[in-house]
């Protein structure tokens, strides 16, 4: 039975409903608002990343294919930074390349900020919207490094910070930082190296050894102390060992597998007779190391200019800047460089016959070019006295761009560097050479040593190819 209080429930039920259905809509029209701002927050957001992105990306352009490092001389001096201190400073300030407003410049050259400055900033169309890009780069660190096969390179690492903005209806701001870093790497780290991926690439045979010293270290008796380890040999081909052969430390190689090499299966060792390496025969777990590719080495450069004819070097001296041909030394001294002083020497070819010694003074860079020779340097019955009471290989570097042989030979001792990728090199005799050898091909028989100087590992390097790193980023 109904009673009489109960009429219009049904009304107040439905407008209380009716309430919360509205208060509902309105908080999905508000959730939807929010999605639609925070998607529209997202988009604006990464497009003003992309867009600081950009800037890090032109301004690593630049950096890298156009813009020219400090020299030792020239309009950009290295002399006028102190690159003691990280960051780089000029006027005791961070030498900064700024294409960015907020970021002034800082660097001794203004051509160099002028072009930076045009090349890097800009702008990229995002939708119906476009966003600016202004990057600036702050020099953290410079150095200059002797590179293997002559000469000095700068390599340097810069910070690159880029802001992308967008300014036109709702704003947004991203700034995105990295690392622009030209790597080094020890380029001496081998008695000997042969570039060929061949077999037979380096060939130690008789009863030749490869072994280790420290040039800085003091002498005893007036020679090197040597160890019978760190002798370490290296080469993109296989290694050939026969007779009493022993190699004191390690053989580093792409290649894989012992046993007999052929065109077809180019294996990292082949041994046979008494030949070891680090001191085993068969080598044990660590002697062969895999290389992850061929070490790729640059070739030197080739000195124009200099004569083909003869040159009698009986007795001469020849000084820095010194320019000759086909050079012959059959007897007497051939004096090349002074004391204390670096001297660049160019040579067509070098034969020393008979009694002739060689006897370098100071740190002498010797640049064979070897027009029309076969065997451009030949010691075949002279001797080298270069540096005798240092044992510093560094002070004397042979360089040569060419094809052809090269020939240590006789019953010398040799201090120095020879770099010589391309070309087939043979070490007879009973010779100690005390550094290092890079060949296409490296050959040794008889008793021959080569001991290698480890102190070239932290001093001759290659450069690495520039890489980025440390990216982030932030939002404002």
């Amino acid at each position: 039975m109904r009673t009489q209080n109960e009429k219009g429930i049904a009304l107040v039920l439905s407008l209380f409903l009716l309430s919360a259905m509205s208060v509902i809509a309105a908080s999905l029209m508000f959730l939807s608002q929010t999605e639609t701002y925070s998607s529209m927050n997202y988009r604006l957001m990464s497009q003003a990343r992309y867009g600081a992105e950009s800037g890090i990306q032109k301004a690593a352009n630049h950096l890298l294919y156009s813009y020219v490092v400090p020299a030792t001389a020239g309009a950009d001096p290295i002399a006028n930074y102190n690159i003691n201190v990280s960051p780089v400073t000029f006027n005791n300030q961070p030498v900064v390349l700024s294409a960015n407003a907020t970021k002034p410049s800082n660097y001794p050259v203004a051509a160099v900020q002028t072009a930076f400055l045009a090349a890097v900033q800009g702008t990229l169309a995002a939708g119906n919207t476009t966003v600016a890009y202004a990057p600036y780069a702050t020099l953290l660190s410079m150095q200059q490094i002797d590179v293997y096969g002559g000469g000095v390179e700068t390599i340097q690492t810069w910070q690159i910070t880029s802001t992308g903005s967008i300014t036109a209806g709702r704003t947004a701001q991203v700034e995105v930082s990295a690392t622009l870093e030209t790597p080094k790497f020890p380029a001496t780290l081998y008695g000997a190296f042969g570039t060929a991926p061949t077999c037979g690439a380096l060939k130690f045979g008789g009863n030749t050894q490869s072994n280790s010293y420290d040039s800085t270290a003091a002498l005893v008796g007036g020679t090197p102390v040597i160890s019978n380890s760190g002798g370490n040999v290296g080469t993109n081909g296989n290694m050939t060992e026969s007779g009493s052969a022993d190699i004191f430390g390690t053989l580093s190689t792409p290649r894989v597998g012992i046993g007999n090499c052929s065109d077809g299966n180019v294996d990292a060792l082949s041994t046979s007779g008494g030949a070891t390496i680090n001191g085993h025969k068969p080598p044990e777990a660590g002697d062969v190391i895999t290389l992850p590719q061929a070490v790729s080495l640059p070739t030197p450069v080739v000195p124009p200019g200099v004569p083909t004819t003869a040159y009698n070097g009986n007795n001469q001296i020849l000084l820095n800047g010194a320019s000759v041909g086909n050079v012959t030394c059959t007897g007497g001294t051939l004096t090349l460089g002074a004391v204390g002083v670096t001297s660049t020497i160019n040579m067509n070819s070098l034969s020393l016959t008979g009694n002739c010694e060689l006897n370098v003074l100071g740190t002498v860079v010797l640049n064979i070019v070897g027009a029309g020779t076969t065997t451009p340097f030949d010691t075949t019955g002279g001797s080298l006295a270069n540096q005798s009471a240092t044992f510093d290989p560094s002070t004397f570097q042979i360089m040569y761009a060419g094809t052809d042989n090269i020939k240590l030979t006789g019953n010398s001792k040799a201090i120095g560097m020879l770099y010589a990728p391309n070309a087939a090199i043979t070490v007879t005799g009973n010779n100690d050479f005390y550094g290092s050898i890079v060949g296409k091909t490296v050959e040794t028989t008889g008793s021959s040593q080569i001991h290698y100087d480890r102190h070239l590992s932290s001093t001759f390097f290659m450069v690495g190819n520039p890489m980025m790193s440390s990216f982030s980023w932030k939002k404002y």
